[in-house]
């Protein structure tokens, strides 16, 4: 009966839940059996005609899961369950089953069709995300918003700077997860110890046809098992992935604080309920999701990188944690990256409110343009920076608008005129290049988009 919440489908998209299917697994691996027997034909090992016996019968429609587990809680061993099974079905022709492999000749290249299928579907959840960075950032390129150091207000920016810089990560996260998937989707004929023996003479044509059938890499030289760091490089690019997602979830909720009010996640307001007691709540829960199981993703880097040492040529202790470890991982980022699409491109945003917070200090925000505005009219910048802050601080603690302070002051009052006062207060007039920033992270991610054959 389901367990884990992911058992229970309260976490994990249909397409990706369905990569990681028990049925699918088997499939895989049966796939890898079949261009196994296959291979063994073309170069003359075995009879034709029984290679396309196996070939044939190689599926889930002859070879049942439920056959396959009555016969490993016979014989303690899931790999040749399986070979059993398909010997089974392929009346004399199974005697060639299962040629010249060992267990994870078949277990390490299935996994690699697995994870083929499983890095395509978060490449295209990428690129998604980034699309929709990419159109808010694009809308929200212009709207000011106070920006915020150690929790505490300090100079104005646009929300579109800040989607910008969320979207060019996510590039980051294609380029490494394109980079990785190269290093990853590689599989093996390799036998027992990885020298190839039980393949006789034909050893390395049999792996170079096998690949080709399946249509992905040999791997250059391994032992018993293909090299686990392999797989903790994809753990580690799924768990920054994971981070960054946390990163922007946790500004959402932030901004979405009550005190802020700022941006908003997607809310229901006809049937949702935020609270089971308190009626009027609007928690932001899917980005609290998103920040949960981050959480679980970054746990899982210690198990994948500690299966990178094995005894000898190979031993067991990664084959147990891998097979939470890596449908985790993959289902998990699958499913954050969904429901951060869904935040983004729902989310509202309040741009009065924006305005608004940017007023909250009464004009303290624009204090680096007073003082460079003084030095421009030829005070030393220490010495402008001093008088400045000591206005800040009377303003702070008269609860005075820093306007009327900096008006009342004879310093400033010999440097600025009224005018320069009333011109370096205001937000719009100090956004650097924030516009422009925005603009050329849009246009560099549209040609990385063309790049990858993407249209938009």
């Amino acid at each position: 009966m389901p367990i884990l919440p992911i058992d229970t489908g309260r976490y994990g998209t249909p397409e990706m839940l369905e990569v990681f299917e028990e049925e699918n697994w088997v499939q895989r691996m049966l796939d890898v059996e079949a261009a196994l027997a296959w291979a063994h034909g073309e170069v003359g090992d075995i009879p034709k005609e029984d290679a396309e016996r196996i070939v044939e019968m190689a599926s889930t429609n002859y070879v049942r899961v439920s056959r396959i587990k009555e016969i490993e809680s016979e014989i303690r061993h899931d790999i040749m369950a399986l070979v059993r099974a398909l010997a089974e079905v392929c009346g004399s022709s199974g005697a060639y089953v299962h040629l010249g492999a060992t267990s994870y000749d078949i277990v390490d290249t299935a996994r690699a069709l697995q994870l083929r299928d499983a890095v395509n579907i978060i490449l295209r959840k990428l690129d998604a995300l980034e699309l929709t960075l990419m159109k808010a950032a694009e809308k929200y390129k212009k709207t000011i918003m106070i920006g915020r150091t150690h929790g505490q207000h300090a100079l104005p920016i646009t929300f579109g700077l800040k989607l910008a810089v969320w979207m060019r990560e996510v590039s980051r996260h294609i380029e490494r997860l394109n980079e990785c998937k190269k290093r990853l989707i590689v599989g093996k004929m390799s036998g027992a110890v990885g020298t190839q023996a039980g393949l006789g003479p034909n050893a390395l044509k049999v792996q170079e046809l096998v690949m080709k059938r399946l249509g992905i890499r040999a791997a250059e030289v391994t032992t018993q098992i293909i090299q686990r760091d392999r797989h903790a490089e994809l753990i580690c690019t799924l768990a920054m992935i994971g981070s960054t997602l946390d990163k922007m979830a946790t500004e959402i909720r932030e901004l979405q604080r009550t005190e802020i009010g700022e941006v908003y996640e997607p809310f229901r307001r006809k049937r949702q309920v935020g609270s089971s007691t308190m009626p009027h709540k609007r928690n932001p829960e899917l980005c609290e999701r998103v920040c949960g199981l981050a959480k679980v993703l970054r746990s899982l880097v210690i198990p994948a990188l500690e299966n990178i040492p094995t005894w000898h040529e190979r031993d067991l202790t990664q084959s147990s944690s891998e097979r939470f470890i890596i449908p985790e991982a993959c289902i998990i980022t699958d499913y954050v990256l969904h429901l951060m699409i869904g935040i983004i491109s729902g989310m509202e945003v309040d741009e009065e409110r924006m305005l608004e917070n940017v007023g909250l200090t009464k004009g303290l925000t624009m204090s680096e343009a007073v003082m460079l505005a003084l030095v421009r009219k030829g005070m030393g910048r220490q010495e402008a920076h001093e008088l400045v802050r000591r206005l800040a601080v009377k303003s702070r603690m008269e609860e005075t608008d820093f306007e009327r302070v900096l008006r009342e002051d004879e310093t400033v009052r010999r440097f600025l005129t009224e005018e320069e006062i009333n011109a370096a207060l205001d937000p719009r007039r100090y956004l650097g290049t924030a516009v422009e920033q925005v603009e050329k992270a849009i246009r560099k991610t549209k040609e990385e988009r063309r790049g990858r054959g993407l249209k938009e």
